[in-house]
Parts: structure tokens; sequence; C-alpha cells
């Protein structure tokens, strides 16, 4: 089997990080990377963020949570996520995502095939300090909530 791509390691300080709406995301691996499979991203979700309900047409989403809570919408169902979770939306699945809670959420989003990444670096805002900017925004989260 011939490799198309070479092979990727992030480090934790590494990954193009931007900010959108209020997230911050984290990328890990980007369809430049994996021959437009896949795209995987660390979320850094504040208390009230999330996008608003949305369906994709061609990517396949999936949410693993590592820290805190997310209530996921699923059509009608409402499920408060914890860390351990994983749900997947399969195409034309309306869904969206929300931090209801009190503190900041990490996960861990895919998307398959990749592409969608492109539109949030389009309409994201690149953090100049990358992983600084968003450790930063862990502490000012668990400093207001203490």
């Amino acid at each position: 089997m011939s490799m198309t791509h070479q092979p990727t390691l992030r480090q934790t300080t590494e990954g193009r990080t931007i900010a959108v709406v209020g997230d911050v995301y984290r990328f890990l691996a980007t369809g430049d990377d994996t021959d437009g499979k896949y795209a995987l991203w660390e979320a850094l979700v504040p208390p009230g963020g999330g996008p608003p309900p949305h369906v994709h047409s061609r990517e396949e989403e999936g949410f693993y949570i590592l820290e805190g809570e997310i209530t996921l919408q699923v059509g009608e169902e409402r499920i408060v996520a914890a860390a351990g979770m994983f749900a997947n939306m399969p195409v034309g699945t309306p869904h969206s995502f929300k931090n209801e809670s009190g503190k900041l959420a990490r996960m861990l989003i895919s998307v398959a095939p990749a592409g969608l990444e492109k539109m949030f670096f389009e309409v994201g805002v690149p953090l100049t300090n990358g992983p600084e900017d968003r450790q930063e925004t862990r502490r000012q989260d668990r400093g207001s909530h203490c």
C-alpha cells in the first residue's frame, strides 16, 4: 500500500487555532493532511457557546466529549453529553450543540469527508498566539467560575 500523504503528528502546542463565534478550534488534521478523507479538531466551548441548529449535506460529523458537558440537539431530542460520550451525526441530520453548563467544555469534532474546516478558516479569527490564546481562554474560564 502506498502513502499519498505524510503522517500527521501534532504536539499539544501545535495546530492552526482560530476563534469562531466564541468557540476556539485547534485543527489537528485537515483535508490537506488526510487527502480529503476527514478533518479533526479540538473545540473549546465556553458557557453559552455552540452553533445554531444546522444540517450538513455532505459531511458526517462526530463529537467526542473530553471535559465538561455539551447539550446535543438531534432533531427534536436533547441529550446532555458528558466526558467520554461520543455522538455521530449522519449526513442530513438536523443537529446543534451548546454548552449550557457554567464551565468550559472541551471536545473533539470530526467531519468526513473533509472540507468543512475551510469554511471555519474563512470566517474564523486566527489566534495570533495560537495555543497560548487557547490556554488563556481556559485559564480565564476556570478563574471566573471558582
